[in-house]
């Protein structure tokens, strides 16, 4: 791994920790607003932001979460599973707001992992928790389309990793 690609993702890892702990009460219940997965958009620009992403889900719910280990194995599956679908997809969509679009759709339906854990860990109806976790995903996500583009313009994402 290159020093460039290390001390992006990191960055990205950190970026990702910092917004989820402004927010922390609201991005660990049945009820998410996660606003830091938002950067799940990173992956769109460029494939090799998957591990920055992954590595703050990773630190986020290893510091803040109260399920413990559950969350590790549950949270951060469905960021791979999904990141991995729209990087697999990629290929396949055209169009920048096609696949961040695609990618909302994807964190959206994937949210049922969250549900499941959340059903397990806390005894959540699945559901009625799928339902909520999935509506707040897709508002963060869908909220985020225009500001990471907005981003782009300025910071090149294709061009930093």
């Amino acid at each position: 791994m290159k020093v460039k690609m290390m001390a992006t993702s990191g960055i990205i890892a950190a970026l990702y920790v910092a917004v989820t702990f402004l927010i922390a009460p609201f991005g660990f219940t049945n009820i998410q607003f996660r606003l830091s997965e938002m950067f799940n958009h990173l992956v769109v620009f460029n494939k090799k932001y998957i591990v920055g992403v992954v590595l703050g889900v990773f630190i986020s719910n290893l510091f803040f979460s109260e399920l413990g280990p559950i969350d590790l194995v549950f949270g951060v599956g469905q960021s791979v599973l999904a990141l991995s679908i729209t990087i697999f997809s990629a290929k396949f969509i055209k169009g920048l707001y096609r696949r961040m679009i695609f990618n909302t759709m994807v964190f959206t339906f994937t949210m049922f992992l969250i549900a499941w854990e959340l059903n397990i860990a806390l005894e959540f109806p699945f559901l009625l928790t799928w339902l909520f976790v999935a509506v707040g995903e897709f508002i963060v996500m869908a909220v985020g389309i225009p500001i990471m583009v907005a981003l782009n313009k300025r910071l090149h994402f294709e061009k930093l990793i």
